[in-house]
């Protein structure tokens, strides 16, 4: 186990520059402050309309790249320019951008025919593949982030009052609908199945399992089974609290260790402001 993180390999390079591969959200913020405080030299990859612009201006003019999302080819030239001998995605990418609005350069669009299926996992991974064709690789998400990982038994809220068998069923929803590449979370009520998350992302979810105002719902979310923690690693975060408390749900089941609790502070003391209960198994 690395000492600055247990989920960096033992063989990590402090003394090497990361490349942040940032996205949308707080997530990507949040992991520029772990890798300063950690003493990485660190660089910034952008994305046209996805990076935060306060992100963006909070890099020096050499310690920062942007590029279209798939322009594969951009990014590679930007990571060969950076030195940077390792790369770390946090964020979000629109999720619709893999359908419209992409535009993607030579490199991507010879990638990206190759695959069979077109998702989170397989067009990530095939990046991280020519990352790696450069000699970069592609760093666990949750590196820095030991203490923001959901931990086991309730993290906040006060006496979890939902039956464990209404629990059991809710992460079996969720568990079965990662394994199908469908999403990683659900809403259920009492044993009832409200809503699963699909493509549309957690947010939409939330919305749609809200309109029918269940007594009990409870929110479910974990990873696949074979889950690539480079990327498409589950956050929750205070953007997600928020969205709980306008749909009325005030149970949350998270799997332990696994997914991430961004500003696990800050969810704790939201979550209690509005009586949201949230458990890691």
């Amino acid at each position: 186990m690395h000492s600055l993180s247990k989920f960096l390999p033992d063989n990590f390079d402090a003394s090497a520059t990361v490349a942040l591969l940032a996205g949308k959200g707080q997530y990507p913020i949040v992991m520029r402050e772990m890798l300063k405080n950690a003493g990485i030299k660190h660089v910034l990859m952008a994305f046209e309309d996805e990076t935060s612009p306060e992100l963006w201006d909070s890099f020096g003019e050499n310690e920062r790249y942007i590029g279209n999302v798939g322009q594969l080819g951009r990014l590679l030239k930007n990571l060969r320019h950076s030195g940077a001998k390792y790369a770390i995605m946090a964020g979000q990418i629109t999720p619709k951008k893999l359908f419209k609005g992409m535009k993607p350069d030579l490199k991507a669009i010879l990638i990206l025919a190759k695959l069979k299926r077109k998702n989170a996992e397989t067009i990530f991974g095939a990046v991280a593949d020519a990352l790696a064709s450069i000699g970069v690789e592609m760093l666990d998400a949750r590196s820095f982030l030991d203490a923001q990982t959901a931990p086991c038994g309730l993290f906040c809220g006060g006496k979890w009052t939902v039956a464990q068998d209404y629990v059991d069923h809710a992460m079996h929803i969720a568990r079965e609908c990662a394994a199908l590449d469908i999403g990683q979370g659900c809403v259920t009520s009492r044993g009832t199945v409200l809503a699963v998350e699909a493509f549309e992302g957690t947010d939409k979810m939330l919305e749609r399992a809200g309109t029918f105002e269940a007594k009990e719902s409870l929110f479910a979310k974990t990873v696949k089974p074979n889950q690539d923690y480079r990327f498409d690693v589950p956050v929750v975060g205070e953007r997600t609290i928020r969205k709980l408390a306008q749909a009325g749900i005030k149970n949350a089941v998270l799997e332990a260790d696994k997914v991430i609790i961004l500003e696990s502070e800050k969810v704790k003391r939201l979550a209690d402001e509005f009586g949201i209960k949230i458990l890691g198994i």
